[in-house]
């Protein structure tokens, strides 16, 4: 008898667009990329009480059925966004960002200042932490196209390190340029909440057996940023059950997996509250949505899964140089953070970035060294209600570019 292999088994996902749980048609599937995918039937078990002379259990059933799984991954543009946005209750989207403005672009230290003549960046929805391009006949070529990751900024200022190998060229004003954020946006929404579900199969080609799983919600995402090293994901999922098995394949002709370059931290940035200070040795951020399956009497599956608030924390880890991060904890004070992480180092390179406006830290330990000491501390995600410092007003904001 044949047994499987992982390096056979595919995994392939939908969105559903009807009825919760329900089969989300067998075209337009797409393969997922992975370093491990586990999705698994679950059921309530109960075991009789009854007391009789044989000292044994004389049965045991089972009970409402439902379906857990977890997904681990290498980060990468563009292939874990839709588990991204449906954690955080909103579809990525694009954002216009602005055109036809004359810009002056200037040194500052070893960055630079994007200044507009008239408007304003943040009317026409530039953030802070987003990764922005810049494009206009009359530009350089250095400053076309090139990342520029926004560290700060004001109505007509912004302050941007540059991501890639190319610097850019100080020049202007320069008529006619279009400042825009790369690829698409998502961020917790603070109405107007998405509520997704997805169909996802493992598909073992080399034993013929396909396990369909129905109804399933993205509980949380888990990102780790070593100080060197690959970018990981991770992702919890709880669905309706396993509500289609067989010797085929379910998902016809599913699109291809995803092809973009993995990211790494040592090509990118990490910033607080606006500036590069402390030498971070890790990073780790969580977002997670409450889940509760509901079970109803006469019916063998999870009836629903219900979705409630949406948390957001993590931690950082720093080699200790000085009290900043210290009295930051201390003082309970509301820092930003934010983190961009690139493909590579070519000007127009894909990016993931991630910006926490407000977040306080809940915990801070030296752990003792022959060599670096290294400060370790815990933070929680609050939502920010003002964008008149260029943050984003919710709790996180993510920006892929192949979103």
């Amino acid at each position: 008898m044949s047994k499987a292999i992982g390096v056979f088994k595919e995994v392939r996902f939908k969105k559903n667009t009807g009825a919760w749980g329900a089969l989300a048609g067998a075209s337009g599937g797409t393969k997922l990329r992975r370093t491990s995918a586990d999705f698994n039937p679950s059921a309530d078990v109960y075991s009789s009480n009854e007391i009789n002379p044989s000292f044994q259990v004389t049965d045991t059933r089972l009970g409402v059925r439902g379906a857990e799984g977890s997904l681990n991954g290498e980060l990468s543009p563009g292939t874990y966004s839709q588990f991204m946005g449906s954690v955080m209750g909103k579809d990525f989207a694009a954002v216009v960002g602005a055109s036809g403005v004359s810009v002056t672009i200037a040194t500052s230290g070893t960055n630079f200042t994007i200044t507009r003549a008239a408007g304003s960046w943040i009317t026409d929805g530039i953030r802070v932490g987003q990764v922005v391009r810049m494009t206009g006949a009359g530009l350089n070529a250095a400053n076309v196209g090139n990342n520029c990751f926004v560290m700060s900024m004001t109505a007509t200022v912004l302050t941007v390190k540059v991501l890639s190998g190319v610097a850019l060229v100080a020049e202007g004003p320069i008529a006619a340029v279009a400042v825009a954020p790369v690829g698409k946006v998502s961020y917790i929404p603070a109405t107007g909440h998405t509520n997704d579900d997805y169909n996802i199969e493992e598909w073992h080609s080399d034993v013929a057996q396909s396990m369909l799983y129905t109804g399933m919600k993205v509980g949380t995402v888990n990102v780790q940023l070593p100080s060197t090293g690959i970018i990981t994901t991770d992702f919890s999922f709880m669905g309706k059950g396993l509500m289609q098995k067989g010797v085929s394949a379910y998902f016809t002709s599913p699109s291809a997996a995803t092809t973009t370059g993995l990211l790494t931290a040592v090509q990118g940035a990490l910033l607080i509250n606006g500036v590069e200070g402390a030498c971070i040795t890790d990073a780790n951020i969580t977002i997670e949505r409450t889940m509760e399956a509901a079970q109803c009497v006469g019916s063998n599956y999870n009836s629903d899964i219900f979705v409630g608030k949406i948390n957001v924390s993590g931690s950082l880890s720093a080699y200790f140089s000085d009290a900043a991060m210290l009295d930051y904890f201390n003082n309970e004070t509301n820092v930003s953070i934010a983190i961009a992480a690139t493909t590579g180092t070519a000007k127009n390179a894909d990016v993931i970035s991630f910006v926490i406006p407000f977040a306080k830290f809940t915990s801070f330990a030296n752990a003792d060294s022959e060599t670096g000491i290294v400060s370790s501390l815990d933070f929680t995600g609050i939502m920010n209600t003002s964008t008149s410092t260029g943050l984003i007003d919710s709790t996180i904001m993510i920006q892929d570019s192949a979103a």
